[in-house]
């Protein structure tokens, strides 16, 4: 049985006090429900799920921790009780929901020093090939279909161009031009620019409290992002963001960045309608991954003329965390949950990556932010909050 399916329909086996305490997570949690989730492998499984744990909760609390299910297949097996799990599935959702972010702000202190030694397009394929292949490999083993349905491939190929090809290769090169706490915060604008999508297309609904989180999110990017010549303009004293002949050069590559990688959060919704998540994963970094490689050993686009980098062992080690873990875990996970429920609220927990790039760029890195980029932080994090329980506090 598919654990996230598991933990998709569990939220119903859950009393409402408990529900209540769990705050804006829980909250996110339950809402991912879609019509476009997954292809019809994850519908059977999620309806499989459901029909469990329904019939489970409906022993009610006194019913005790174990109860039997009788399986046609399996005969009679003892299972948990649903008031027991459910709690521990909840949380268990809402952690591997919060675990991609985590993972892509180390990602970008692992990075960072790489461009000393590698091109930004290098480290862009040497960081999305390998995961591809990972991701691909993974999907049997875990019993999900890596094949990709025809009615999904133009959208897969639009998928793996602006995603696959145009975010990292922007990303890359964005990077080697930022600190990797202030990249990271820049490339998380990008739920701003998926709420506005989201409403415009697929009309999911944002109320004024909702707005009014966006509005604190793009605050705290201003004042995170804008040079440091316009924060003095504005009697506003901020650290210089780019000691290179053109300031904001980098900002200004990160925050393309985050639209292409808005956009492709929009798309991977259309190319999993009938594949699978984990596979559209895979296959949109391999195909977006092919450009970058052969872009990177165009003559001047290589360093020193050699296309192999000559990296130590532990830069190979970072470079391998930020594919295996950055990317492969980080990106399976993400687009799974991405491909169902509140593309809104589940797009600003973006807003989370910088904390963890911030204190991953402090401590291997020796980055410092100014007072004024920090209060940047602390409108961004507010902003999760008011987003993922807008409509309750709207209601209230």
């Amino acid at each position: 049985m598919d654990f996230l399916a598991i933990a998709h329909r569990a939220a119903g086996a859950v009393d409402a006090q408990q529900q209540h305490r769990e705050l804006a997570f829980l909250h996110l949690a339950e809402r991912f429900d879609h019509p476009l989730a997954g292809g019809s492998s994850d519908r059977a499984s999620e309806a499989d799920a459901g029909d469990a744990f329904t019939a489970l909760a409906a022993q009610g609390p006194n019913h005790g921790a174990w109860c039997w299910s009788a399986d046609p297949m399996q005969g009679e097996v003892p299972r948990l009780n649903a008031d027991l799990l459910a709690p521990l599935t909840l949380r268990l959702t809402w952690l591997a929901m919060l675990l991609p972010f985590a993972l892509w702000g180390t990602a970008m202190a692992a990075m960072k020093p790489l461009l000393q030694e590698i091109s930004p397009l290098t480290l862009a394929w040497l960081r999305i090939l390998p995961a591809a292949v990972v991701l691909l490999l993974a999907a049997p083993l875990l019993q999900r279909p890596w094949q990709v349905d025809r009615r999904d491939w133009l959208w897969l190929l639009l998928f793996a161009l602006v995603d696959g090809a145009l975010f990292h290769g922007l990303l890359a090169e964005g990077l080697e031009r930022t600190g990797a706490g202030l990249g990271s915060v820049l490339i998380d604008s990008q739920p701003l620019l998926v709420a506005l999508l989201a409403r415009s297309l697929l009309g999911e609904a944002i109320n004024p409290i909702g707005w009014f989180g966006l509005l604190l999110g793009l605050s705290g990017i201003l004042c995170l992002g804008l040079p440091a010549g316009a924060l003095q303009h504005w009697w506003l004293d901020g650290p210089a963001l780019d000691g290179s002949l053109l300031p904001g050069a980098g900002e200004l590559l990160m925050l393309a960045a985050a639209a292409a990688m808005a956009g492709g959060t929009l798309l991977s919704r259309w190319a999993c309608r009938h594949s699978d998540p984990v596979a559209i994963t895979g296959w949109h970094l391999l195909l977006g991954g092919v450009p970058l490689l052969l872009l990177s050993l165009q003559g001047p686009l290589a360093v020193a003329g050699q296309h192999w980098p000559h990296l130590s062992a532990a830069q190979w080690g970072w470079m391998a965390y930020a594919s295996l873990f950055g990317t492969a875990l980080a990106y399976g996970l993400f687009f799974w949950f991405a491909s169902r429920g509140d593309l809104t609220g589940f797009t600003s927990l973006t807003f989370l990556t910088p904390v963890f790039a911030l204190a991953s760029g402090l401590v291997l890195l020796g980055e410092q932010l100014e007072p004024l980029q920090w209060l940047g932080v602390v409108l961004a994090l507010a902003s999760v909050i008011l987003i993922n329980r807008r409509a309750e506090l709207w209601q209230a």
